[in-house]
């Protein structure tokens, strides 16, 4: 897992050829909290297939509102720097997170 901050997710996830997967989180999410051994077991799955980062976005507010994570968690996928899809809130499981990087892989 590639951790991102303010500034290096343009480099990292913008301007990256094939997909990237983020993972949106925040310090105070729960959600996130309980997801994030999973999404790290995902990433020693399929980390050769997919680059696999991850942003805290409580310390890169301005960054996150402009990729549209206006709630969390947000787990999204990125081909050459536009986001192709993403689960979000609620529809953020275990199931759905590994469904929707299947599709990609």
């Amino acid at each position: 897992m590639v951790e991102l901050d303010k500034h290096t997710f343009e480099d990292e996830v913008l301007k990256a050829e094939g997909y990237v997967f983020v993972d949106f989180f925040g310090d105070g999410c729960v959600p996130c909290q309980a997801l994030m051994p999973f999404v790290h077991e995902m990433a020693d799955k399929y980390g050769d297939k997919m680059k696999f980062t991850s942003l805290n976005t409580t310390k890169a507010r301005r960054l996150a509102i402009s990729q549209k994570v206006l709630g969390l968690p947000v787990m999204a996928i990125y081909k050459d720097g536009e986001k192709v899809d993403e689960v979000v809130k609620d529809d953020a499981t275990q199931e759905s997170i590994e469904a929707m990087i299947q599709k990609y892989i």
